[in-house]
This record gives C-alpha cells, structure tokens and sequence, in this order.
C-alpha cells in the first residue's frame, strides 16, 4: 500500500502541472487567435469605409452587428483554445515542422469549410474562400506565438 501511496504522490502533481501549462496554452492560443481575428475584422471594416458597397446602414443594422460581433470573437476565443490545447500535445518535444503545419491546416481547414457549408452560394465561392484563408491564417499566427510562448518557456511542451 505505501508504494501505490509514494506513486500516487508523484502522478498527481504530474498531471497537476500538464493541466495548468495546457490551460496556459489555451489563454495564449485564445488571446493570439482573437487579436488576429480583431485585426481582419478591423481591416474588414477599414475596408467596408471605401467601397460603399460594402458599407451598411446604421440603425437597428447597428445593433445586429455588435451581437454578431460579440458572437464571432466569442468563437474565435474559444477556437484559439481549443487550438492551444491541442497544439500543445500534437508538438510535444518534436521539432517536426510537418505537425506544426498540419495542425494549423487541420484546425483551419475545418473552422473555414464548416463556415463554407454553412453560408454556401456559388456566386460567393471567392469570399468563401477568403474565411478559409483568413481561419489558416488566424492559427498560423496562434502558432507563431506559442512557438515563442514555449521558446521562451513561458509554457512547456507537454511530456
């Protein structure tokens, strides 16, 4: 019985800090991925100020757009930890480029397509396709940040 007592001691703090160092992924994944989304939607909406075709009316559109607003960076928190987490364990110590590529290309692929499926009308493939690439590059730059994150072992790769 001491023994499973003494092995118990040693797992416990173990999964302890795996569990901490992973949520400190996740809020490192989740802030990265929304100030990147923040920055196309401000350049969205930088861009909506010159084309007047892009432009809405205020009003009650207003107020619909806050909501939706709310609601994707709502999403685009918890996507980016989800994407930490994950992240996290697909790297482990390996410094194989292929997985850090895969994993960004994984989660982006499948964020954009879902939003692809959703709102599919033909004659809007190409801005489809813009969601596609701008949730690839989202987890592109939420990886460039936990790569630093752990460089400079402010989290550690899981073991």
């Amino acid at each position: 019985m001491h023994g499973s007592s003494k092995l118990l001691e040693e797992i416990v703090p173990s999964l302890v800090t795996e569990r901490i160092e992973s949520v400190k992924a996740g809020l490192i994944g989740a802030g990265a991925f929304t100030l990147a989304k923040l920055l196309f939607l401000a350049a969205q909406d930088l861009s909506a100020s010159f084309i007047p075709a892009l432009h809405f009316n205020a009003g009650v559109m207003n107020g619909i757009w806050r909501i939706e607003l709310a609601i994707e960076i709502a999403i685009g928190v918890v996507s980016g930890f989800l994407f930490g987490v994950t992240y996290r364990y697909v790297i482990r110590s390996d410094r194989n480029s292929h997985l850090k590529d895969g994993a960004v290309l994984a989660f982006g692929l499948v964020r954009g397509l879902a939003l692809v499926e959703t709102n599919l009308v033909l004659s809007e493939l190409l801005s489809l396709g813009g969601l596609v690439l701008q949730s690839i590059v989202c987890f592109a730059i939420a990886r460039l940040i936990l790569d630093l994150a752990i460089l400079r072992k402010l989290i550690k790769p899981f073991t």
